[in-house]
């Protein structure tokens, strides 16, 4: 079935000819252009955007035209050469609604200056191990080129003369699609937003040139078979549920092109309904993208990313406007915008601005608990986050337990990130790169990404015998991932995930489950943290929690390392962690620090022998390429293991005001009464006769299944997957949530 659709389509896509008489014709019409003229000066939004772009493009056109010889990563020359296209793609649609031949003639000159470059470059000399680019060192910011440059070609096409339509089609457009489908074939055909880009810009230029040949390679690879191509990259570069599997990060510059060239598609191919492919799969990709976020509107760091990276990136803007105008009115894309404070110059972007008025009457952002499955056919495991309260006051807390994640995927499954007080509270590392920043190797990942980012000790998941999870072999990675247990958010008062990753170390399994509790007791949600791990052999343990903020208390004794430091290890990531404390206990743990205007504790259970480290990053560093973060991290040895543990958010400091309450938290102790195959039960205990008690079963998920433990002559029964008994009232809301 799926090959005749695939034959159809092909068949359909030699047809878009009729469909799209003159220029432009990839994202905005002459109609379209003649409405958003109408609308200046009435809604806000666009008017916003459109004065920002006409002063830069002006600016730019003032300070006159450069087209330097091509440089490294992030040299002058490759931020030139990117700001040329952005430029370009700015002044075409200028152009476009304006009807001033200023902007024209800017784009038209700037391109005969490439036009008298490009048949003289070469494979870029600073490729390295990327496929090479000529104009810049790597094809993938050679495709993102052809991707803004063909959408200023399509605004000018019908201004300019025949000559200069052959000078710039012979000496740029079509070497360059040559060189994407022929020399690098191997990359235009991969899955992966390299070859997303790299299929949006041949297909996105094959419109602008009338070329079906150049379309179909997009559509369906180089051989034109299927195996490659736009639509195998929505088949394979996400779940049924629209979770990209490099991560948000990642997702946000790879919804750039798929929504450029859907958007073409859409408007040259209607008959292929590329907005309806795979169930809408656009719309639930960008859907799981954004509810991914902070609540700040960062974009969570999963594997390759930074921890800056927010909604305002261009491809969130674009891919916003288009869902809002594709798919229907929704608030929450409204809320968006209203982070982003801009539109596209689109049609798109005036439907949105339009609904958006002036903001006043814009609700704010209300993202809800939510999972995400992973991989193409929705069974590698997924993504969990619990969510409580509302807007920057939002706790979040979110776990990994899917896929590898490609060449950007982190050894880190079952890691955790808690977000809180509008910052992340207990972060992820994030990538080690200095994006663009040509000292620290061309804007490159840096040799430390590899050594410490990806590493299993630089997340928040427990460590077995100080070795990175697969051995930090990708080819291992990819063959196996996290397998989801349960996911409940149905009760506001306690809501709970878990999951499981059997296959990361030889003969170790694990299972971690985290809940997400509110006692009215408490001032703020708490995280409850059940990590089970069980082997038939001894291991080293290492439960680390990353941190910001200042230590304020650490009840366990310990030693501080003042007069000189040493590594906690040799490799895996080890080696970056300067100990500057140590010590060991039989008891629990408390671990006080003190972030923004609140204190958070750490309570962990008791275990014979429990080592502490306290670590900061920084050994092995001599280029100073890491940032200086501290973690701590607790040892235990033997062969089942369980980690229960609270991070309980308290009390208030303001040092303007000289205020500090409640610094030392409600939360006592935790302790583990039991675990077994077929469940674990964790008690924790608090101050004014808190008493909670939460139960897992370790076994096959079942929320009809009956479980009946003895732990230290106290029995247990519980129905379904777990339970939570916080006090009479909450726990018989719990059930009836449940029901």
């Amino acid at each position: 079935m799926k090959k005749v659709l695939l034959l159809v389509l092909f068949l359909l896509s030699g047809t878009f000819r009729a469909q799209s008489a003159g220029h432009p014709r990839l994202l905005m019409s002459r109609a379209e252009a003649r409405q958003i003229r109408a609308a200046l000066g009435h809604t806000p939004l666009l008017d916003r955007t459109f004065s920002q772009i006409r002063a830069e493009v002006d600016s730019a056109i003032a300070r006159g035209i450069e087209v330097p010889p091509p440089g490294e990563g992030g040299s002058y020359e490759h931020e030139r050469h990117k700001q040329n296209y952005r430029d370009m793609q700015k002044a075409g649609l200028l152009f476009v609604i304006t009807g001033q031949e200023k902007y024209a003639r800017f784009v038209r000159d700037i391109l005969r200056q490439y036009a008298a470059m490009y048949p003289k470059l070469g494979p870029s000399p600073y490729a390295r191990k990327q496929a090479p680019g000529k104009i810049f060192h790597q094809m993938l910011n050679e495709t993102v080129w052809l991707v803004y440059t063909s959408q200023a070609y399509d605004c000018i096409y019908d201004w300019l003369t025949p000559a200069d339509r052959k000078l710039f089609e012979t000496n740029i457009f079509r070497p360059m699609a040559q060189w994407f489908t022929g020399r690098n074939a191997r990359e235009f055909n991969r899955i992966h937003n390299h070859g997303t880009w790299a299929v949006a810009a041949v297909g996105m230029l094959g419109y602008v040139l009338d070329d079906p040949n150049l379309v179909q390679m997009a559509l369906y690879g180089t051989n034109k078979d299927g195996k490659g191509g736009f639509l195998k990259q929505l088949e394979r570069l996400f779940s049924p549920d629209g979770y990209y599997m490099e991560g948000p990060y990642y997702v946000r510059y790879a919804l750039r092109p798929f929504f450029f060239f859907a958007e073409a598609i859409e408007r040259n191919q209607p008959e292929l309904h590329i907005y309806a492919y795979r169930d809408s799969i656009l719309k639930k990709a960008y859907y799981a993208a954004v509810e991914t976020i902070f609540p700040n509107g960062v974009f969570p760091p999963i594997n390759d990313a930074s921890r800056s990276m927010n909604v305002k990136a261009p491809g969130v803007v674009i891919a916003n406007d288009l869902v809002y105008w594709r798919y229907g009115a929704d608030p929450n894309l409204l809320a968006i915008a209203k982070l982003q404070g801009t539109v596209q110059l689109s049609a798109a972007g005036l439907a949105l601005a339009r609904d958006y008025g002036d903001g006043s009457r814009v609700p704010p952002l209300c993202w809800k608990s939510v999972e995400f499955r992973d991989g193409y056919d929705g069974r590698r495991g997924g993504l969990g986050i619990l969510r409580l309260g509302t807007e920057e006051d939002q706790s979040m807390l979110l776990m990994k337990y899917g896929v590898h994640g490609g060449g950007h995927g982190h050894f880190d499954q079952l890691h955790f990130i808690f977000f809180e007080q509008g910052r992340e509270i207990i972060p992820d590392y994030g990538f080690c790169r200095w994006i663009n920043v040509e000292p620290k190797f061309g804007g490159r990942y840096l040799p430390e990404n590899t050594t410490y980012a990806k590493t299993t000790v630089a997340h928040n998941t427990v460590v077995v015998d100080e070795k990175v999870q697969n051995n930090g072999d990708r080819r291992w990675a990819e063959k196996v991932w996290g397998q989801r247990h349960f996911f409940d958010a149905s009760n506001s008062d306690v809501q709970v995930m878990s999951a499981r990753a059997d296959s990361f170390y030889a003969g170790v399994r694990m299972q971690r489950t985290m809940f997400l509790v509110h006692d009215r007791r408490l001032r703020f949600p708490v995280v409850v943290d059940i990590f089970r791990l069980t082997s038939s052999q001894a291991h080293t343990y290492d439960y680390p929690i990353h941190y910001s903020g200042q230590p304020i208390l650490m009840e366990f004794p310990y030693t501080a390392h003042t007069k000189g430091l040493r590594p906690l290890g040799s490799g895996g990531g080890y080696q970056h962690l300067w100990v500057e404390a140590e010590g060991r206990t039989d008891g629990p743990v408390r671990f006080t620090w003190l972030d923004g205007h609140r204190y958070y504790t750490l309570v962990s259970s008791a275990f014979p022998g429990t080592e502490i480290f306290m670590t900061r990053i920084g050994a092995a560093d001599p280029n100073f390429n890491l940032r200086r973060e501290p973690a701590v991290l607790l040892r235990r040895k033997g062969r089942a293991m369980v980690f229960a543990s609270v991070i309980e958010p308290h009390g208030y400091f303001n040092e303007a005001e000289e205020r500090s309450e409640d610094a030392l938290g409600e939360i006592l102790r935790v302790d583990v009464l039991g675990s077994s195959d077929e469940g674990t039960v964790v008690e924790v205990t608090g101050k004014g006769g808190l008493n909670w008690r939460f139960g897992v079963t370790n076994g096959p998920a079942d929320a009809r299944a009956v479980h009946r433990l003895r732990f230290k002559g106290k029995t247990f029964t519980w129905m379904g997957n777990y339970f939570a008994d916080l006090n009479p009232e909450a726990a018989a809301k719990q059930r009836k949530g449940r029901e």
